[in-house]
């Protein structure tokens, strides 16, 4: 038997960073990712989705999201959803469904259990802390165990609310403990039975969300009560972020042609973004704006970060008498910025000097 674990879909996501029409387009991308991967289900003989929290944004849900996951639903009577509400989450959107479709299956703040075959998938929303929530979970060590919580696994004391100490839930039974709330995947063995998974996002949605997305496909022995999964990409387009070292090159010019070499083979359809590391010349002229229209034709969308830094011979300012000079050595005596810090300021300062004045 099939299942797909996913999480943190966050349909109606605003995604600021990018323009509008694009912000738009990319919503509209979310929404049919999620139809895609129900398209998928129905093409590989999935039986059920257990979606782990934050389905949406955003306490007030668009007609549209509202509308395709409902559709989706609905359209779907051979796959039992499993929809365990996440912080993100609100009760708008099913309180527009009436009847709720006989196929959802919903979690509260007790445990609740679904038999599907031998398996037992069995959730419970945060309301009240995972900590009484974890203590009291009670579990038949003769079934196939899935849990389903949305929170963030950790091995000590919870420091907040969202935290799952993950030591309570040993021993319990468990043979997949399915996640949902970080964004990034992460999947490890808890105690000799069972192991937890966070499948991650399925579409980034920012650069901090950069690298493949998609869900976790389960594959159920019945007969062996085993339970083995795989990652499956699905997003319909990566964000990624590419360093470039610009140490040593003298021009505009030069940084767009190490930028090309360096970015060639990516996806056009990716989101980029380009950080520029190194060191250069305190006279290093860059035009960021640029270097971003001389890319935006390559990709769906690019954004330049410059986190290189000026190299400054402090001995060749020891003594100039000009207001670089003594600019550099205020900054330099400054005990409370780093040296990275110092660099920067220097950087701007220069700039805003232009090519200074001679004291007398």
């Amino acid at each position: 038997m099939k299942l797909i674990h996913c999480a943190d879909l966050h349909l109606d996501s605003r995604m600021r960073f990018l323009p509008p029409g694009k912000a738009r387009e990319r919503n509209a991308e979310l929404r049919n990712t999620f139809s895609r991967m129900i398209q998928y289900a129905a093409d590989n003989g999935v039986k059920g989705i257990i979606i782990a929290g934050d389905l949406f944004d955003t306490k007030n849900v668009s007609q549209a999201a509202r509308d395709i996951v409902t559709s989706a639903i609905c359209g779907s009577p051979g796959i039992e959803f499993y929809y365990l509400r996440g912080n993100h989450d609100a009760d708008s959107f099913l309180a527009g469904l009436s009847p709720l479709p006989p196929n959802l299956r919903l979690f509260g703040d007790e445990w609740t259990g679904y038999e599907l075959g031998r398996t037992v998938i069995t959730g419970a929303e945060m309301t009240g802390g995972h900590g009484r929530l974890c203590s009291s979970l009670r579990l038949d060590p003769e079934r196939i165990n899935i849990v389903v919580l949305h929170g963030q696994a950790v091995e000590n004391s919870p420091q907040n609310p969202e935290d799952i100490d993950i030591r309570e839930l040993r021993g319990k039974g468990i043979d997949y403990l399915a996640l949902g709330h970080v964004h990034a995947r992460r999947e490890e063995k808890f105690d000799g039975r069972g192991r937890w998974c966070c499948p991650g996002c399925l579409e980034g949605r920012g650069f901090d969300e950069a690298g493949e997305k998609g869900f976790m496909l389960l594959d159920i022995d019945e007969t062996s009560g085993t339970v083995s999964s795989e990652f499956v990409p699905f997003a319909r387009r990566r964000l990624s972020e590419l360093e470039v070292d610009i140490t040593g090159l003298d021009g505009q010019s030069a940084v767009t042609d190490a930028v090309r070499s360096s970015a060639s083979g990516l996806n056009p359809d990716d989101l980029l973004h380009i950080i520029l590391t190194g060191e250069t010349d305190p006279d290093f002229e860059l035009n960021l704006t640029q270097l971003e229209k001389d890319f935006e034709d390559s990709f769906y969308f690019v954004r330049v970060s410059d986190r290189s830094r000026p190299r400054i011979d402090y001995s060749a300012f020891e003594h100039d008498l000009s207001l670089r000079g003594e600019f550099v050595r205020t900054v330099r005596a400054r005990d409370n910025l780093s040296e990275e810090d110092k660099a920067a300021i220097i950087r701007y300062g220069f700039k805003a000097l232009a090519d200074g004045e001679v004291i007398e």
